[in-house]
């Protein structure tokens, strides 16, 4: 069995021969590759056309006259994609050998898993894990598990939140029946939105230890925090709650939120970013209508429960540390 392989690139030219040929050693997993480029300027393009002879899989190349985003890039390719199973990876990013296969079989092994996570370690430190799946709580703040803890303590398969886009394999189908990344977001977000999709609808995600991906990190948008990154990641966690979040969650959870948001601005405000989290804010607040809410079914109650004590674990797990 065999997996697309889907990646956004811009101007990460440096970034593709670590990448490509890491992906050849996982050849017998790989059914294609497609690389969307938003807009390059850095001849990424002619590279890539230059470098897959040298591939055992084809690459198709779908060229964006300008930087859509993250979460269009990925969609185009999904919708281009040929296979059962879409594996999201990053370009500033280098997987194992025989990292492909431990994903694929995790996830065709049951139906009700959406998502299957890799475990991506620091590339300029083997040794550290740089995400082990993603968390979220009713504080509306999305943790990396074991970001900079010895990657050795990672080693079983356990249920996440999220999967990191970064590196994860998808299940094609289940995309078929919840829908894509959400295009609005353009970038951050898009995978903890998707996941909370999928987990409204009762599905799961997964951590596979055994799929070990290398991740430069902020290769694309820069430093860890910048005013882009920063605005567009406090304004997609208001279209994450208003989309996601029935009626009633949000008033349970309103205070919890609130101080989620409070707390978060006090952080940026020391790291000196506070007013560009106030503008993230207040643009997410002022164009949440043009986000499709998820349709609360009845079928699905269950699972909001579900979801709502995640939630509350994950904030008690967060304050104790």
């Amino acid at each position: 069995m065999k997996a697309s392989v889907v990646t956004p690139n811009y101007n990460g030219k440096e970034f593709l021969k670590t990448y490509f040929d890491s992906l050849n050693r996982n050849k017998d997993f790989v059914g294609e590759v497609i690389l969307v480029d938003n807009g390059s300027t850095d001849e990424s393009i002619e590279f890539i056309k230059d470098y897959s002879s040298n591939l055992d899989f084809p690459v198709i190349i779908i060229r964006n006259a300008e930087n859509l985003g993250f979460a269009k890039a990925v969609n185009q390719g999904i919708l281009k994609s040929s296979y059962p199973y879409i594996f999201s990876l990053n370009n500033d990013t280098q997987v194992e050998e025989s990292g492909i296969k431990p994903l694929i079989d995790l996830i065709s092994s049951d139906e009700g898993i959406f998502s299957v996570a890799s475990k991506m370690v620091q590339f300029d430190n083997k040794k550290l894990i740089d995400d082990a799946g993603d968390e979220y709580n009713i504080l509306a703040w999305t943790k990396k598990t074991g970001e900079n803890q010895p990657a050795e303590n990672y080693d079983e398969v356990y249920e996440i939140f999220s999967s990191c886009a970064g590196a994860a394999m998808y299940n094609k189908a289940i995309l078929d029946k919840i829908g894509l990344f959400d295009e609005n977001f353009f970038a951050y977000m898009e995978d903890v939105d998707l996941s909370y999709r999928a987990k409204i609808n009762g599905y799961k995600n997964l951590f596979c230890p055994d799929s070990v991906v290398y991740h430069i990190g902020s290769a694309t948008s820069g430093s860890r925090y910048n005013k882009f990154k920063v605005k567009l990641a406090a304004r997609n966690n208001v279209w994450t709650v208003y989309k996601n979040f029935p009626i009633p969650q949000k008033i349970l959870n309103f205070i919890f939120l609130f101080l989620g948001f409070l707390i978060k601005y006090l952080f940026f405000v020391k790291k000196g970013f506070g007013k560009t989290y106030l503008e993230g804010i207040k643009e997410g607040l002022k164009t949440r209508n043009k986000i499709n809410k998820v349709k609360f079914s009845k079928k699905n109650t269950k699972n909001y429960f579900k979801l709502e004590w995640k939630l509350i674990v994950n904030a008690v797990k967060f304050l104790k540390k």
